[in-house]
């Protein structure tokens, strides 16, 4: 029997995830209860079925978005977008009194605007409720209650319903920021390259917001991603089972668990505001208040040795001075070999170069995008 919808008949999805990043997601996701995944440009295409699509949206650490498709067809005119979009029974996702809103991205096509492309898929679900109901959705672009993405290559469009309900990579704990905070994604990513499982103790000495510490925090304790998303996009599918996302939700929130035997959690930094806005992001995760955070200049720290060292340095964007970030850098560089020995550090900064100012040797290195950094995580082992 065909279902209205392309999801409904053949089990696919897309998630959207950090480029180089794509063969750690197909893990994660097979891991969750994906059936099948293979990596595509900046995002993965998987097979799941609806149950298994709650628990992956639910507990996603890597993916920033996953994408339900509804529909593919020919486009070749913003003409032909129009109807086409019109014949969907919008009424499937949400409700008169409900906001909408569109993302849309367009490439190599007669339609070369992402904005109009967006704007003539709006018109199609305003008019089909003005027809249909005589009423219509309102657009809310920063809380919207349903979200769609409407993606155009080479003359061909997809409109996809957004499951997560916007980028996953907000994961609700973070309050409070310093400048150029770490996206929520790209530290989770960290953590699991950094195999770090809480069997030893973990200290960041340049905490700034405390992203990391958050992340290795629901890491350990068993946190799902989306533990403080009140609502998740798949909850506006047709085919939606509230009964059996209650029972998911409350399987994996039962696994909770605090920070495991006699481990810490450590953050620190020189700057005050960053210890208030990490403590006070922490507080919003089960367990939170079990990080020790506090107040010092990482080069006054008296070492750390035998730990896990899982850092994001200053690379640039609060230091101006190149002569004093590279001195920095290399400054850190005499800190993790004088006073953390027998550790293990896995540093990230936005700017490669600078690796090279730290002065040791590397294990590996790889590739990490962060925005539109092109970034490196290094790890030093330091015996």
């Amino acid at each position: 029997m065909d279902h209205p919808y392309r999801y409904q008949n053949d089990g696919k999805f897309f998630a959207q995830i950090a480029h180089h990043l794509e063969d750690l997601g197909c893990e994660e996701l097979k891991h969750l209860g994906a059936s099948s995944a293979k990596s595509a440009y900046r995002g993965i295409w998987f097979s799941a079925e609806t149950t298994d699509l709650y628990k992956i949206v639910y507990q996603t650490r890597l993916c920033s978005r996953v994408l339900a498709p509804l529909i593919r067809f020919d486009c070749h005119s913003d003409r032909y977008l129009y109807k086409t979009a019109s014949s969907i029974a919008w009424s499937d996702f949400l409700s008169t009194d409900q906001t909408f809103a569109i993302s849309a991205t367009v490439s190599h096509s007669r339609i070369r605007h992402s904005k109009f492309a967006a704007l003539r898929l709006k018109d199609a679900i305003v008019d089909f409720f003005r027809e249909h109901y005589g009423d219509r959705p309102g657009v809310d672009r920063h809380a919207p209650d349903v979200l769609f993405h409407l993606h155009i290559e080479n003359n061909k469009a997809t409109i996809h319903l957004d499951v997560g309900g916007g980028s996953l990579h907000r994961r609700g704990y973070r309050i409070d920021t310093v400048e150029a905070p770490m996206q929520e994604t790209v530290a989770a990513a960290i953590i699991r390259y950094s195999e770090w499982d809480g069997e030893v103790s973990l200290h960041d000495p340049m905490c700034g917001s405390g992203t990391l510490l958050a992340e290795a925090l629901m890491s350990v304790c068993r946190i799902p991603a989306a533990y403080l998303i009140p609502t998740l996009g798949f909850q506006r599918m047709p085919n939606f089972d509230s009964v059996d996302w209650n029972r998911i939700k409350k399987e994996f929130d039962g696994q909770i668990r605090p920070i495991p035997g006699s481990i810490e959690l450590v953050g620190s930094d020189i700057s005050s505001k960053s210890v208030a806005a990490t403590k006070k992001n922490l507080q919003r995760l089960p367990g939170g208040d079990a990080v020790r955070v506090f107040q010092k200049d990482v080069f006054r720290l008296e070492g750390i040795p035998d730990q896990a060292i899982i850092t994001n340095p200053p690379y640039g964007l609060r230091i101006r001075n190149r002569n004093d970030i590279t001195s920095f850098y290399g400054r850190f560089g005499d800190f993790l070999k004088q006073k953390c020995k027998g550790s293990t550090c896995f540093l990230y900064t936005g700017k490669r170069e600078l690796l090279k100012s730290v002065g040791l040797k590397t294990t590996w290195k790889k590739p990490l995008v962060s925005g539109a950094l092109e970034g490196r995580l290094a790890r030093y082992d330091l015996y």
